[in-house]
């Protein structure tokens, strides 16, 4: 009979259950690896059986199938294998698995394959072509958008981020009979078009082919990365995946140092030699700025969180006449922005900074001990500026903080913990969710008993500039060698690379820096990372260097992406709460405490209690009620997907599919 998953060719003897679990067989490949790490973000639990281990598993019938209460279980939806067979063609393990896939009419992906006619290609030398796909454009079939590839909408193009590096390589050959492409390139220097996505349905089992290499860190693979789970889950699995983009507007109504690029160096920073302070104007928005931010938001239906420093403003507005137009604009337009807690005066809240030597340190007590700035005064910066903000009638939510620097929390190496004084400070003032810079603390954790972090991405917009020029230079002084004029630490570091040569102050900021850095954040963006990303009022300033990379990243996302699938724009307490989900999701599947199946067009899901279960099903999908149904979900990318938990007087979750 033809079960519920309606995979032609599945049989048994009667309607079995599926549990909603995938298997991974992983020969340490990056292929697999990447779709490993789609199946984790996703929050979708898989089995990962090691090849490479002496001590692994056999794959046998009874690893794969076995009965519950008298009813016979599959016990994973989808199979992931390097290759269509990973333990050789008529091997006793590749037996068992292509006849539990055929009984049960489970999905098999093949991570990464060449073209041939064991997996319904022709080979490359009939028409084909096997080579560098850096830089090519494929585009998702006519069939493809009608199925699980359904939410892209433009082509898409392969990375080619060094012209000297072949970054992706694949075979593109010809469909024989039994699949059916959906993602498609050009065949180079030939007629038509070539497969790289497939589906093979053959011998009573379906196969998803890949022909291309891929990591999980490069574009096409995040941007593809959706259907491949998609399909092979068919549509309903425990996990959602979505795609975020949010920007914080830092030190809003205070001004920034400016880069001097005469010294390579910020006057007034404690590590420029002869730094006072003088020698170059700081940077501050304007009303037109202002009024452009609005426009620019108004226009892209996007909305930035604007991280405020009320006392800073009130200090700038009193040494220049008493009036302010920049803050009168903001304050005129304050509805359309969120509002986000950054503190009066943008004090440092940890340890007392000795500035006397480079690097600074922190300052010691008599008695040895560090020097921390003190729980009132902490606590007074933090709702003196939130007390300014409700004067204003600012549309904010006191549980949202960021510190300056997000200072308090551990900076190594000088302060390797938190201020003890902080948390206290925050739970005195409601705080939830404090932000932390996700390149030193990429996970979120808890700060005492009531707050948690929200990490930040930091653009590679610099604080310090207002002009592209000025961009360019301080971009040139980092990422320059020593013998072309820039610092050298781009020589020292392990974790950077020094440009070629320095880039044109006129054109680099446009020409390089924009695509890089868009590049970055859309990259963050199509992996499903809420994670927020940061910049500076500053950068909304004079040549309003912010605008580029953002415009970029949005419009590339556009070109890629139906309308379906639009980016999700949270608040930061929105995004602390889907990073704590997630967490504590991985933590209930990992210890073993969810139970989750599908039985015909039913699926039922067990969890910890007050646990939130996160689930991707159909449209069409209802949620069964104690008394009649409702309608699942909300929708994105084509399916219907939520945080949920089981109904009032209902012991786990149940789904009518469609």
């Amino acid at each position: 009979m033809a079960l519920g998953l309606g995979i032609p060719g599945a049989s048994a003897a009667e309607e079995p259950r599926i549990d909603l679990r995938v298997l991974v067989v992983d020969n340490g490949d990056s292929p697999v690896q990447a779709i490993t790490a789609q199946l984790k973000s996703t929050g979708i639990p898989y089995t990962r059986v090691n090849l490479n281990d002496a001590d692994r598993p056999a794959i046998t019938d009874t690893f794969l199938s076995d009965t519950v209460d008298g009813t016979p279980r599959a016990k994973y939806q989808g199979v992931v294998l390097p290759n269509e067979a990973p333990f050789g063609a008529g091997s006793a393990e590749q037996t068992a698995l292509e006849t539990y896939e055929r009984t049960y009419g489970i999905p098999q992906v093949d991570a990464y394959t060449w073209a041939h006619p064991g997996v319904g290609l022709d080979y490359t030398s009939q028409g084909g072509w096997a080579g560098t796909l850096d830089g090519r454009e494929a585009a998702v079939t006519t069939v493809g958008k009608a199925g699980y590839f359904g939410y892209l909408d433009g082509a898409l193009t392969f990375e080619d981020n060094d012209a000297s590096t072949q970054e992706s390589y694949g075979f593109v050959a010809k469909p024989r009979t039994g699949f059916t492409s959906y993602v498609d390139i050009p065949v180079p220097a030939g007629a038509g078009t070539g497969s790289l996505i497939g589906e093979y349905a053959h011998d009573g089992r379906r196969e998803l082919v890949v022909t291309f290499a891929y990591n999980q860190y490069q574009e096409q693979f995040r941007v593809l990365a959706r259907g491949i789970v998609e399909w092979l889950t068919q549509g309903v699995h425990l996990g959602q995946s979505r795609n975020y983009f949010a920007v914080h507007v830092d030190d809003v109504f205070a001004p920034d140092s400016r880069w001097d690029t005469e010294r390579n160096c910020t006057p007034g920073d404690f590590d420029c030699a002869g730094g006072d302070g003088e020698g170059t104007a700081p940077i501050r928005m304007t009303a037109a700025d202002a009024q452009y931010a609005a426009q620019w938001q108004r226009e892209r239906g996007f909305t930035l969180d604007m991280v405020y420093n009320a006392g800073s403003g009130e200090e700038w507005k009193s040494e220049h006449g008493g009036s302010d137009p920049l803050t009168d604009q903001l304050l005129a337009d304050k509805e359309q922005y969120r509002w986000i807690n950054h503190t009066y005066t943008h004090q440092y809240l940890g340890c007392v900074q000795d500035t006397s030597t480079v690097p600074w340190s922190c300052a010691k007590n008599a008695d040895g001990s560090t020097r921390y700035m003190s729980r009132a005064d902490i606590s007074a910066e933090i709702s003196a500026n939130y007390d300014w903000g409700l004067t204003q009638g600012l549309p904010m939510n006191r549980s949202e903080l960021v510190t300056g620097e997000h200072s308090g929390l551990r900076t190594l190496p000088q302060q390797p913990d938190d201020n003890p004084n902080l948390a206290g400070a925050l739970a005195d003032n409601g705080i939830a969710w404090t932000a932390s810079d996700n390149s030193r603390e990429p996970e979120q954790r808890p700060v005492g008993t009531s707050t948690r972090t929200v990490p930040r991405y930091p653009m590679n917009v610099y604080y310090n500039v207002g002009t592209d020029a000025e961009m360019v230079d301080e971009y040139n002084w980092i990422y320059t060698s020593a013998a072309d004029g820039g610092s050298g630490v781009c020589e020292n570091n392990p974790t950077s690379t020094c440009l070629d040569e320095p880039l044109d102050t006129t054109t680099g900021y446009d020409e390089y820096i924009v695509p890089l850095e868009a590049r970055t954040a859309l990259g963050h963006v199509v992996a499903g990372d809420p994670r927020p990303h940061y910049a500076h009022q500053s950068n909304l300033a004079e040549d309003r260097t912010l605008y580029p990379v953002m415009d970029k990243v949005l419009a590339d996302y556009a070109a890629l992406f139906a309308d379906n699938t639009p980016v999700q724009n949270l608040a930061q307490r929105a995004i602390g709460t889907e990073l704590q989900r997630r967490a504590a999701w991985q933590t209930a599947v990992t210890n073993g405490q969810v139970t989750a199946y599908r039985i015909g067009n039913e699926v039922t899901v067990t969890a910890p209690s007050g646990t939130q279960i996160p689930v991707t099903a159909p449209e069409g999908t209802q949620r069964q009620l104690l008394i009649g149904t409702t309608t699942f979900g909300t929708p994105y990318a084509g399916a219907r997907s939520a945080w949920t938990t089981p109904a009032a007087l209902q012991p786990g979750l149940t789904l009518k599919l469609p």
